[in-house]
């Protein structure tokens, strides 16, 4: 953040194009911040290149407010002027270029502002956040769409963590102070356009209470509750078949287990201890098969000396 004395040459011209009278370089307080980048932030996900280069242009007069929340009284500052930079040397966490969506605002030099200037010049308000929609949220280890193609954000896949791309902003609607944004440079508050439930309609579930939704977002659950419904069928099937599989290599790595027990035992567990189990048990069944019945013939052994039936 600058101090207001940061006005810089055109700036006033571009600010009051916003007011409804014009305003002295004394009246305006000015200062700059990082709305958002194209780092994984800590939803594992990460605007593309292009996507900060269209929020550039769409991001221009746009308001900031507080916590998102979008009332009139929240208001606090207006964005005049927006550019990407691409600090020299810098690259992200996974080596690429590293791009950042820097903005210039104002805010008018009164008494309902004093507090909040005092904030952003002690360093106290300076984290922000944006709200905006995108199309697309492009999987990064398959370029598929990461709300359906089964990669996991934050799973590793041979040495590539899996990250959403967020890609083809179509609105940018605020920009917030909050106190812990999910990107660290800066952070962000994304919108999904086509069938996947926005992080605001998440936030809204989790409080309770009676709520409303829109038809947009009423097409949104609906898609998003048959997509879950989907992955939650394919994850049964898949734990019913390590179930099957661990009860057939117990019965022989472990015959004198019942299998009670161990249908108990298995019921308790998770996907990833169950795949351990299965991995164990397959290992130890394997070792003792081929299994030999008391009644196999010597002869097709080549014993003839019937040692099998003998007490030694």
């Amino acid at each position: 953040m600058n101090s207001k004395n940061d006005l810089r040459d055109g700036e006033l011209e571009l600010i009051n194009k916003y007011t409804r009278r014009s305003f002295s370089q004394d009246e305006i307080y000015t200062f700059s911040v990082i709305l958002c980048d194209n780092e994984i932030d800590r939803d594992f996900e990460r605007f593309s290149d292009k996507a900060l280069y269209d929020l550039e242009k769409l991001f221009v007069g746009v308001t900031g407010v507080m916590d998102h929340d979008p009332k009139s009284r929240n208001q606090s500052a207006r964005i005049f002027s927006c550019c990407v930079e691409a600090p020299q040397g810098r690259t992200t966490s996974d080596g690429r270029d590293y791009l950042r969506l820097l903005a210039r605002a104002y805010v008018p030099v009164a008494q309902c502002s004093r507090d909040l200037i005092t904030m952003i010049d002690s360093g106290i308000k300076k984290e922000v956040s944006v709200g905006c929609s995108v199309r697309k949220r492009i999987c990064s280890v398959c370029g598929g769409n990461n709300d359906i193609c089964g990669h996991i954000r934050g799973r590793d896949y041979d040495g590539l963590k899996c990250c959403a791309i967020l890609d083809e902003p179509t609105d940018a609607y605020e920009w917030s102070f909050v106190a812990v944004p999910a990107q660290r440079a800066a952070g962000v508050t994304k919108n999904y356009e086509k069938g996947v439930m926005n992080m605001d309609i998440e936030k809204r579930l989790s409080e309770g209470g009676e709520l409303t939704f829109s038809p947009d977002e009423v097409r949104m659950l609906s898609e998003r509750l048959r997509t879950l419904s989907e992955k939650a069928a394919d994850g049964e099937a898949y734990r019913r078949k390590l179930e099957t599989d661990i009860s057939k290599a117990a019965a022989v790595a472990l015959p004198e287990l019942k299998k009670d027990t161990l249908g108990f035992i298995t019921s308790k567990m998770s996907a990833v201890q169950l795949e351990e189990l299965c991995s164990v048990l397959g290992k130890k069944a394997a070792s003792v098969m081929p299994l030999r019945p008391q009644i196999f013939s010597s002869a097709a052994a080549g014993k003839t000396d019937n040692s099998e039936f003998k007490n030694i």
